[in-house]
């Protein structure tokens, strides 16, 4: 049998375990990968042990993530046309930099770029990146915030830097996301000086807490926050912006709700800001790892991340890595474009709506069975208290070590909770009952305790 053939049927066995198997790995599967850390043999081992290797020791020890009953971390799972799509472009190894060392890349970036525009509501001549994931697309978002506003008062930030460079005042919500404060700091900006605005009980910045501002102004806002899934009053704030302020919204998840009729109120007037950021690895369930930043002004976002040299070609057509801070990098278009592709405008919109519906389906279960939920749910993020912190966490552990689902902890409004994240396109109603049968068994056990 061919090294692919084999290949072909471990991935299909190995897909067809992930309905089957615990979703967080057994300590025998953790031990039997410890059989990995050896010394660097001397001499070439075959293909057909180094693929043996891997999944007889490798696949037991993965996190089941992308089954339908993993709710940790807002992870999505790997719809098949994207899977095959990955691996399609693993197969052609293409380097997607420019046009010239790969065209399918460079165009398939530029078909789903388009199509993307129009399923997120973004204005058209928006210029899009294809990123690693939301971090990075917040990164490169703020670096053409930083480019543009410097320019109005005529300083040249990619030639001079910031030493003695006009002040920008940053303003962010009390629950901005870490990612947003990673990309700060990494930007230059700090963390220290960034003025947190107060935000309500679900989280939603609070619009008139937002000070004026007369100079230069970046505004980081939120679509989903990690913990309720709520939503910034993004298009009151966007109405209201002042001169010399740039607006970017984190939607690393929730950017996805204006996908779907049933949701897109949510995100009403986000076509208002001046740049987005969100992945593709949530919930478009696209393989690791993939985001996209959008930036309105397709001049700022060149501006701040564009190069050239002189055995480069003049950008004469779409060169990927004209729009993001990599050059080298992999075609993360295909993957996406067959995403998009094999869902359509309804089967996205219904993997939205769907994954907001079990996230009822589990506030339901858990409210009925006596327990508290601590956020409206909005879309698909579910908070839930089993009482005090001790018997929250016990719970929790329990619930993980039974292997039929995972879910993690958080803290909300000062409160111990579980957070249950839905995102992938695998999870359905059934899956939905044995996770809350598994939740519900662990809180008594625990209670009893």
């Amino acid at each position: 049998m061919s090294i692919f053939k084999q290949f072909a049927e471990k991935a299909e066995n190995y897909v067809k375990g992930t309905h089957l198997d615990p979703v967080f790995p057994s300590a025998a599967s953790l031990a039997t990968l410890q059989q990995l850390h050896e010394p660097l043999q001397e001499y070439p081992v075959s293909i057909d042990d180094i693929l043996k290797l891997l999944d007889e020791k490798g696949s037991p020890a993965t996190v089941k993530s992308t089954g339908g009953r993993y709710f940790g971390f807002v992870n999505g799972g790997s719809l098949p046309a994207a899977m095959l799509g990955k691996l399609m472009a693993t197969v052609w190894d293409q380097n997607a930099g420019l046009y010239l060392m790969s065209p399918v890349a460079a165009q398939l970036e530029e078909i789903s770029s388009g199509w993307l525009l129009e399923l997120l509501g973004l204005p058209k001549q928006t210029a899009v990146g294809f990123v690693t994931g939301a971090t990075m697309a917040n990164f490169t978002a703020l670096a053409a915030a930083r480019h543009r506003l410097l320019e109005k008062v005529g300083w040249n930030v990619e030639a001079k830097g910031l030493f003695h460079a006009p002040e920008i005042t940053v303003i962010t919500g009390e629950e901005v996301h870490v990612s947003i404060l990673k990309a700060l700091n990494l930007i230059g900006f700090g963390r220290e000086r960034i003025i947190r605005v107060p935000a309500d009980e679900q989280g939603r910045i609070i619009p008139d807490k937002i000070p004026a501002t007369e100079g230069l102004t970046i505004i980081c806002l939120q679509a989903g926050n990690v913990n309720s899934g709520s939503f910034d009053p993004i298009g009151e704030i966007c109405r209201q912006k002042r001169k010399n302020t740039w607006i970017h919204v984190d939607g690393a998840f929730g950017l996805w709700a204006n996908a779907s009729p049933n949701t897109k109120h949510l995100v009403e007037g986000i076509e208002g800001a001046d740049s987005w950021a969100t992945d593709a690895h949530k919930w478009l369930n696209v393989p690791y790892d993939t985001g996209f930043v959008f930036v309105k002004d397709a001049a700022s976002l060149f501006g701040a991340v564009a190069a050239s040299a002189a055995y480069l070609p003049e950008m004469n057509r779409r060169d990927p890595f004209q729009f993001v801070p990599e050059m080298s990098r992999e075609a993360r278009g295909i993957p996406v474009w067959a995403a998009l592709k094999s869902l359509g405008k309804h089967g996205l919109s219904h993997l939205i709506d769907s994954s907001c519906l079990r996230a009822r389906q589990f506030a339901k279960g858990l409210r009925e069975a006596g327990y508290e939920i601590l956020n409206d749910v909005v879309l698909n993020q579910v908070l839930v208290s089993f009482g005090d912190s001790e018997t929250t966490l016990g719970v929790i552990k329990k619930i993980q070590e039974d292997g039929v689902c995972w879910c993690g902890g958080t803290t909300w409004q000062g409160k111990t909770a579980m957070r249950i994240s839905i995102s992938s396109w695998a999870t359905t109603e059934k899956d939905v009952e044995l996770s809350l049968e598994s939740m519900l068994r662990a809180a008594t056990d625990s209670i009893r305790e």
